[in-house]
């Protein structure tokens, strides 16, 4: 005999049973999947423009066929020997080679010059800022007794002045001046000249989307230089050149030069330099501001020491230079040509080695 309960007895039941019950777990949420490293590296690089434009200089054709002569002219310096060319060698991306460069009389300065490719993107020029921007960095070498030697602005004014070609020349690059030869015109026009050396390498490819710009090892590579830190200084379209640092931020590193401190006078500067591009760096050796590193391995694991407190492994270090190479960029050749010449006037000075 089937025996029927109440329906106030079977919902009690239900109740109770329910109660008693474990609720069924619910699912734990999915762990979002980490980006891709190339969207992250889009985050912290960015994208590099094709000219360092600037409101106070503004990039015209004119001006960069008056800056290019200029920046190969070696009527700017004493002895007629030394351009910009000179120490900063366009066909050498931007560089001489050698740990300090050899000026006026074959003297040398205290520091290694610096390429002046993706320059003009920096946040100050010299390796203590101590230049604005290139324009002010153009005026500095030609009168440095060290290096171009010429005695003062008015001397280098008068021989251009002396050279019937730059006439013009100047003029359509300044029309607007009553007196358009000047030593902060040639600044000017050397400035703008340099601020379309720039050089898009096979990462900024890959940045923009090409997976096949970069080896799996220099991808590779990029994690490794992420995951150990050096994007806490190098970062941004140029990797690095926005920021200074202390040189032996965490190690002291063995130099004399008191970096920004020389311009500053700040205790907080002492030892403090700009931050470097790694643009074309596995091409601008020797490295440092001394020039006192002669192999990039030496250079990457002096600064994973002495900036990060990291002693990095062989592989570490290896896999970082092969990211590095592919910061290499292509240079315009047409662009970098060397451009004839107006000739010298009758009033031109000749050399003057002492």
């Amino acid at each position: 005999m089937i025996r029927v309960r109440p329906l106030a007895t079977v919902l009690w039941m239900l109740a109770v049973g329910c109660a008693d019950s474990e609720p069924a777990p619910s699912p734990a949420p999915a762990e979002p999947e980490p980006p891709a490293i190339s969207t992250r590296a889009r985050a912290i690089f960015g994208t590099l423009p094709i000219e360092a434009s600037s409101d106070s200089n503004p990039v015209t054709e004119a001006k960069i066929d008056l800056g290019r002569m200029l920046y190969y002219d070696p009527r700017l310096s004493k002895s007629q020997t030394i351009s910009c060319n000179s120490c900063h060698d366009l066909q050498s991306f931007g560089v001489d080679g050698e740990a300090t460069s050899p000026g006026h009389r074959r003297q040398r300065g205290g520091r290694n010059s610096p390429t002046v490719y993706n320059a003009a993107f920096h946040v100050a020029q010299f390796w203590d800022g101590r230049a604005p921007d290139v324009e002010a960095q153009a005026k500095g070498p030609v009168l440095n007794p060290i290096e171009m030697a010429m005695p003062d602005a008015a001397s280098v004014v008068a021989v251009l002045r002396s050279i019937p070609g730059y006439r013009p020349r100047f003029q359509a690059a300044f029309p607007g001046d009553e007196d358009p030869i000047s030593y902060d015109n040639m600044a000017r026009a050397i400035g703008a000249f340099e601020r379309r050396l720039v050089t898009p390498s096979p990462f900024d490819a890959w940045l923009a989307g090409d997976d096949d710009a970069l080896s799996d090892a220099a991808v590779a590579g990029l994690s490794t230089f992420m995951q150990v830190g050096c994007i806490s200084c190098h970062m941004g379209p140029i990797v690095g050149g926005d920021r200074y640092q202390k040189l032996g931020l965490v190690k002291a590193f063995p130099t004399l030069d008191k970096g920004r401190y020389e311009v500053t006078g700040e205790e907080t500067d002492l030892f403090v330099f700009k931050v470097p591009s790694l643009r074309n760096v596995a091409e601008t050796g020797p490295w440092f501001h001394d020039g006192s590193m002669e192999t990039l391995n030496h250079a990457i694991r002096a600064m994973a020491m002495h900036q990060l407190g990291r002693s990095l492994s062989d592989e570490e270090v290896a896999s970082i230079a092969v990211f590095l190479e592919s910061l290499t960029g292509s240079i315009d050749a047409n662009y970098i040509a060397l451009p004839a010449l107006p000739a010298s006037g009758p009033d031109t000075p000749g050399p003057d080695p002492s």
